[in-house]
């Protein structure tokens, strides 16, 4: 974690859920937004710490996105977001965490809360 608020990169692909996660999010970390994967690709750099990241998106998925964020070394925290009740394979992802639509502030926040906590002991243990 770099700085003192933690970064998360929130990417969504409907406009208004993404507007909604970031506000909920905003006292909690820095929040970028993406509306698809290609932007979330510009944006994710070493200093995200989280990716709040929806899993059915048009063009890039969110299992493409997460693969390319992989391959280009980002080792940040992970919750998958979707609207479809996950298959046993499906969470088994490189991913920490899964939620199903639709989710409350509460669910949000609490899971990207206890992501950051994840950061936070992965940087105690460097």
């Amino acid at each position: 974690m770099t700085g003192d608020r933690p970064t998360v990169l929130v990417v969504e692909d409907e406009e208004t859920v993404v507007e909604a996660y970031a506000l909920w999010l905003s006292d909690t970390a820095d929040v970028r937004t993406a509306t698809d994967g290609e932007e979330a690709l510009e944006l994710v750099d070493d200093d995200v710490d989280a990716v709040l990241l929806d899993r059915r998106m048009p063009d890039l998925s969110g299992d493409e996105t997460l693969a390319k964020i992989r391959e280009r070394g980002y080792d940040c925290r992970v919750a998958m977001v979707t609207a479809v009740d996950p298959g046993v394979e499906a969470t088994e992802g490189s991913f920490d965490a899964y939620l199903t639509k639709p989710v409350t502030r509460e669910e949000i926040v609490d899971t990207v809360t206890e992501l950051l906590e994840l950061v936070r002991d992965d940087d105690a243990g460097e």
